[in-house]
């Protein structure tokens, strides 16, 4: 069962904050069988023009997931849509912050369209994600 969000536009959605650790990315890299050295091969990231390991794009989309699953619940799970963009990337060490806010709530035949900007930033304010989530609620879902 989700949170109780009043849908209209301006509010906010709620925010998750996660810090990468490099024991997270390995998980991560075994979960999904990603092994690109650039995720999991210090010395090697080392060498590029990144500096460093980096976390799997997935793994931190993952974030803004939960975001709107605790929302917008199984309705997010079932009928949930995300575009989005990655505009750089998290490392070890970061402390994420997903979130969002509702932009659009348009309503017709018993159902709900609601459209979300939705990020992912880390610690120093920079966008690690931006993007826009859509999700078809059924007029039970938001009632009061």
């Amino acid at each position: 069962m989700r949170n109780k969000l009043e849908l209209k536009e301006g509010a906010s959605l709620p925010e998750i904050k996660r810090i990468i650790t490099q024991q997270k990315i390995n998980q991560y890299a075994e979960a999904s069988r990603d092994f690109n050295p650039i995720h999991i091969d210090e010395e090697f990231a080392r060498k590029t023009p990144l500096g460093g390991t980096i976390a799997h794009g997935m793994l931190v989309l993952a974030y803004i997931s939960q975001v709107m699953t605790a929302a917008f619940g199984r309705q997010w799970l079932s009928d949930g849509r995300l575009n989005v963009r990655f505009k750089a990337p998290a490392r070890p060490g970061d402390s994420l912050t997903a979130g969002g806010r509702i932009c659009r709530v348009e309503r017709s035949a018993g159902q709900t369209l609601v459209n979300c900007e939705v990020f992912c930033r880390n610690q120093n304010g920079e966008a690690v994600i931006i993007g826009e989530a859509t999700v078809r609620v059924g007029e039970d879902e938001n009632s009061s």
